[in-house]
């Protein structure tokens, strides 16, 4: 069977971050010359899968420089036409293509109302690159499947190599060290039980919770995207509000759980559903169903969990005749106003 670009991808995807963690010293003169120990916030903008890398990095800028972080709207610049106060904020804009015009909107937005602006992009030549003052590229090369892999982990990654230097943290520069062998090795975890359940499924619920909520949201995306299947991406901690009263037989629930202070409370209801009858697929933890690997740290566990749900993703899209390259009513650039 002709192997897809998606599958090629998904497999680039270590050497993507093995080339952003060499770079280090050049994300080290990034991080100081932000200066950011007087910035009110944060403010993330990104669209997509590049929200899902910023959903991640939320949860690393506040649990490890402490510093608030807000969702930037874009609209607001571009529909509303309405600056926000930003001066001295740091804004982080991450982008695949850098060429939506509501994120370089956005971002010259912020940069001329005085905030410290920072482009994670794959394409280093475009235009949301020229808006900002600081730019750290990806590295990705061409990416040929409609469905973003590569240029996703990557994203997380390069966001956390950012965070390493801006909060000066040992730990997570040795987890980010790690993380290319630990995405290699997540190649060989077959998560094939997950697309048995797919099948017969109305939907599929997707949950998780704090550092690995962004590949949660980006799992479910792709579930939509590629095998056409609706999907929500919900915290953990919201399955146990309204969205538990929609859980039934069709739903099934894949859920990740990371070994931080979120993972207790993740344990708990998997318990909880599992008595409810509902066909849950959990990785990691002491009551994982799932392939995983030894427990690892839970930033970097967050962005190895994209690997095996990826891969099961794409074979379950060839198994039922679908191309995982062209999902229909999709463009690879889609520029937003």
């Amino acid at each position: 069977m002709t192997t897809s670009a998606m599958a090629c991808e998904i497999a680039e995807s270590a050497d993507v971050v093995d080339r952003i963690v060499r770079s280090r010293l050049a994300m080290r003169d990034i991080a100081g010359r932000l200066a950011i120990g007087s910035a009110p916030l944060c403010v993330i903008c990104g669209r997509g899968s590049s929200g899902h890398a910023g959903v991640f990095l939320r949860y690393l800028i506040e649990t490890r420089l402490r510093l608030p972080v807000s969702a930037s709207a874009p609209s607001v610049i571009t529909a509303f036409r309405t600056p926000l106060r930003l001066r001295g904020a740091l804004f982080i804009v991450t982008s695949q293509s850098g060429r939506s015009p509501d994120l370089v909107a956005a971002t010259q937005s912020a940069r001329e109302a005085g905030a410290r602006t920072v482009a994670i992009v794959n394409a280093a030549a475009s235009p949301v690159a020229d808006s900002a003052e600081f730019v750290i590229p990806i590295e990705a090369g061409h990416e040929r499947s409609v469905a973003a892999t590569k240029t996703v982990i990557g994203s997380m990654a390069a966001g956390a190599a950012l965070v390493a230097e801006l909060a000066d943290n040992g730990a997570l520069r040795g987890a980010l060290d790690r993380l290319p062998a630990r995405l290699n090795r997540a190649l060989a975890l077959d998560w094939s039980e997950i697309a048995d359940d797919l099948a017969g499924a109305s939907a599929v619920f997707v949950a998780g919770r704090g550092l690995v909520l962004g590949s949660v949201r980006e799992i479910a995306l792709k579930l939509s995207e590629i095998l056409r299947l609706p999907s929500v991406g919900v915290s953990a901690a919201e399955l146990q509000h309204g969205p538990r009263a929609a859980l039934s037989p069709r739903t099934p629930v894949i859920m990740m759980r990371v070994g931080d202070e979120t993972a207790a409370a993740v344990d708990a209801l998997a318990r909880e559903l599992r008595e409810e009858k509902i066909a849950l697929h959990l990785a990691g933890g002491p009551l994982g169903s799932l392939p995983w690997l030894a427990e690892e740290d839970p930033s970097t566990d967050a962005i190895t969990m994209l690997v095996p749900a990826y891969r099961m993703i794409e074979k379950a899209a060839r198994a039922c005749g679908f191309d995982p390259d062209r999902p229909p009513r999709l463009n690879k650039i889609t520029e937003t106003f």
